[in-house]
């Protein structure tokens, strides 16, 4: 099977992260008991989702993992110009939703299957098919675990997120958090006698509106990045019933993006503390009871490998690229990094397209990630 062909299989399965995962993961089981390839399963908690850590070579720890996830963001609102579960090719280019990011990538892995079983590999490569990435990265966190159980642990991981191809070796760390505020409901005629959550929420994302402008006046900054500061967002905000009710409930979802040396943590800190400060007091001389909640979604750390450490060497020289780069987006990669892999970011595809209607990925870069793949699989030969 060629990677396009594999690709147009994976495609062809919905997996939105709100949706079970598990038909694509037996078809990915079949084609591994076809060429006879071990293989672990570990599932999230509700056994709708599942990860898959196969092994190909000496069933040893060690070697190199090749990490990708294979939940993909909604179609939901776009305005796609085919099925988007339908892999189309058109003017060298494969689209449908996941191509990017980043079933293209595995594709090119599981393609790679049978060439890699016919080498004599001296160490492992181990293929890190993962559920949830696109949500809360249950699935990376779930197989960590999982390794730990197996003790077959990779010396070093590549995840294979959209990067044309060039060796990533840092990324941002990213913080998501939900606001809830609690007002109080009373009749508009008389706003005095209720505390209204829209205007407490509106006056909150104000100031995370300020934050933001500041960090990109003041930083810190970091080189490399595109934007070389944190970056502070709102994404979701609703709130109310009907117009004549003062609201006593309305909610936002945001997030930081942080560079290296910003505590995220710290962030949540400071909005929580300018909370207290600013608008709490006002909201509890009404009501004791309003005020504002602040969940943690998900707490993603950044990645940082040293330019100089062996893995960099090695995918530089699989690429042929003298150069490295950083990235705003975030991946698995801090994770790996956490529990004590190396771990760097390359992988076929351009990050612009991830996410759009439309989404595609160059015929032309699966090919360059053939040819990774097998020069990688050369290595561990010897």
């Amino acid at each position: 099977m060629t990677t396009a062909e594999m690709l147009a299989r994976l495609v062809s399965f919905d997996t939105t992260s709100r949706n079970a995962n598990l038909d694509l993961i037996a078809f990915v089981s079949a084609w591994l008991d076809q060429h006879g390839v071990a293989y672990r399963i570990s599932h999230d908690p509700t056994g709708r989702k599942a990860n898959v850590h196969a092994l190909i070579g000496p069933q040893v720890a060690g070697g190199v993992a090749l990490s990708g996830h294979v939940d993909t963001v909604p179609i939901d609102g776009q305005a796609w110009s085919s099925d988007p579960f339908v892999l189309r090719a058109a003017d060298g280019k494969l689209y449908g939703r996941g191509s990017t990011d980043m079933k293209g990538f595995v594709a090119s892995c599981l393609a790679a299957v049978p060439a890699l079983r016919a080498r004599k590999l001296a160490r492992p490569v181990h293929l890190f098919i993962t559920f949830d990435e696109e949500t809360d990265m249950g699935g990376v966190r779930r197989l960590i675990e999982d390794l730990d159980a197996s003790q077959l642990r990779p010396d070093a991981c590549i995840v294979g997120e959209p990067s044309l191809m060039q060796p990533i070796l840092a990324h941002k760390g990213r913080l998501a958090l939900n606001v809830t505020v609690r007002g109080m409901a009373a009749h508009s005629s008389e706003p005095a006698k209720g505390v209204n959550a829209v205007h407490a929420a509106a006056e909150a994302v104000a100031h995370v509106v300020a934050e933001a402008r500041r960090f990109a006046a003041e930083g810190p900054f970091v080189e490399g990045f595109d934007p070389p500061y944190t970056t502070a967002h709102v994404g979701t905000i609703s709130g109310g019933t009907i117009l004549n009710i003062i609201p006593e409930r309305a909610s936002f979802t945001m997030e930081w993006r942080v560079v290296p040396g910003v505590d995220a943590l710290a962030q949540v800190a400071a909005l929580r503390s300018w909370l207290d400060a600013n608008l709490v007091p006002a909201m509890q001389a009404v009501d004791p009871t309003c005020g504002f909640s602040l969940d943690i979604i998900d707490n993603i750390p950044g990645l940082a490998l040293d330019a100089d450490h062996t893995l960099a060497t090695l995918v530089k020289q699989l690429t042929g690229s003298n150069s490295t780069g950083k990235v705003s987006y975030g991946t698995e990669g801090g994770l790996y990094q956490n529990a004590g892999i190396p771990t760097i970011v390359c992988g076929p595809g351009d990050i612009a397209q991830a996410h759009k209607p439309d989404e595609w990925i160059a015929q032309s870069q699966l090919d360059a990630c053939d040819g990774f793949i097998h020069r990688l699989a050369d290595r561990l030969m010897t």
